[in-house]
């Protein structure tokens, strides 16, 4: 069902022509609301041009927290490049000129095939069916590791923590690269990306488990990866929805997803941060990587993501640059739960190809990555890996090989 929105009398009959007659008219912005809430098949909310984009993108964002399968089609006079960009960053899945008819009524199916491949709306389940018979085998945790600032070893911790996470091989972990422009995981793994998430979008709407599978690299045992498009044009190919899919699909076959993302807030790293059960938060002791982690909090706030999901992590704690414990706590305003001391070690070993939990398990990096495991995800102890001298799964750039088991 789609619902539409235009506080002019005479723009919203005009509109309505555009849209054809499956739709229902709200007059207010309070009766739009209520429609959605009591209506659990409405799929997509038409916003007209009268409608300020203040109030169309607080609708939006709000909604998409609360009815991810909702789309939102909003409709403008001008097409600004500003406003574009904000509105798809919280959400609005097409930005449309209100004089072009035919883009309105384009838009409008494209953003219902959207929601209709999320699977039926809650209202479609029968009442009577129990909660378990819905769950599927493995509900995997999404742990996602975020920086507003490049540079802070997000990748490293994201490399380092799915191994630990894997635990030898008792548990299945998928590492994403989401950073679909610059990702690094397939260089800092040796690996070769035969393979990246660009080869899922001819599958968009209908991935299933052969399909999530071939898309895999396998790193060690109990880690298989994702890798990010070995082109920047590559990565614009691959959209919210597509992430979305993804991360379903993923959280059903393993027990943690771990998300590597780019150092900013775009559509597909909210896609995953709106259905993470972690944040991994990384800030490096200076001053501008402080601020950005401020700001991130800001943001995460604004988004009402749980606070009491969130880990942050001080990355190169011990570095001497004439901040304090308590001066960076008084930046951030929040309280420091992961120490990671700065080593020579690490940069050794990205060039080495082998993550450092790997190569020195016993190091104080290797353990306190353990400990973010261990305390940030609740996990309780974590046993180190045990490195073994045959080759892995995965397919690698050099000669070096590595396999983690039991």
């Amino acid at each position: 069902m789609t619902l539409f929105y235009e506080p002019g009398i005479d723009r919203a009959a005009e509109l309505g022509e555009a849209l054809g007659e499956e739709f229902r008219g709200a007059t207010s912005f309070a009766e739009l609301t209520q429609f959605v809430v009591t209506d659990r098949n409405v799929q997509l909310v038409v916003l007209g041009p009268g409608v300020s984009l203040h109030e169309a993108l607080a609708f939006t964002g709000q909604q998409r927290l609360i009815r991810p399968t909702l789309g939102v089609v909003l409709l403008r006079d001008q097409l600004d490049v500003a406003a574009l960009a904000e509105a798809i960053r919280v959400g609005v899945r097409e930005v449309v000129d209100a004089g072009d008819a035919n883009g309105i009524r384009t838009a409008c199916i494209r953003s219902l095939d959207v929601s209709r491949q999320f699977g039926p709306s809650p209202q479609t389940v029968a009442p009577t069916m129990p909660v378990a018979a819905e769950k599927v085998e493995r509900q995997g945790q999404i742990v996602t590791v975020f920086a507003g600032k490049g540079g802070c070893g997000k990748s490293t911790i994201s490399t380092n923590l799915a191994v630990a996470l894997a635990a030898n091989g008792s548990r299945k972990v998928c590492l994403i690269d989401l950073d679909l422009s610059f990702g690094d995981i397939a260089i800092m793994l040796q690996l070769v990306p035969d393979r990246s998430m660009v080869d899922a979008i001819p599958m968009v709407g209908r991935l299933d488990e052969t399909g999530m599978r071939s898309l895999l690299t396998s790193y060690c045992t109990g880690v298989d990866t994702l890798l990010a498009p070995a082109g920047p044009a590559d990565g614009e190919r691959v959209n919210r929805e597509l992430v979305a899919e993804i991360l379903e699909l993923a959280r059903a076959h393993f027990d943690f997803i771990v998300i590597d993302t780019p150092p900013f807030f775009s559509d597909q790293v909210l896609a995953a941060l709106d259905v993470s059960d972690f944040y991994i938060l990384i800030a490096t002791p200076d001053v501008p990587s402080l601020k950005n982690l401020r700001l991130t909090l800001d943001m995460f706030d604004l988004l009402e993501y749980a606070k009491e999901n969130r880990v942050v992590v001080l990355n190169r704690a011990d570095a001497r640059v004439g901040l304090t414990q308590s001066d960076i706590e008084r930046v951030v305003r929040t309280p420091i739960q992961g120490h990671v001391p700065s080593t020579r070690d690490v940069p050794v070993s990205i060039n080495r190809g082998v993550p450092i939990i790997v190569e020195d398990p016993g190091h104080a990096v290797s353990k306190a990555i353990r400990e973010i495991a261990e305390v940030g995800l609740g996990l309780g102890p974590t046993p180190p890996p045990q490195v073994q001298s045959h080759a892995s799964g995965g397919r690698r750039r050099g000669g070096f090989s590595l396999r983690l088991g039991r």
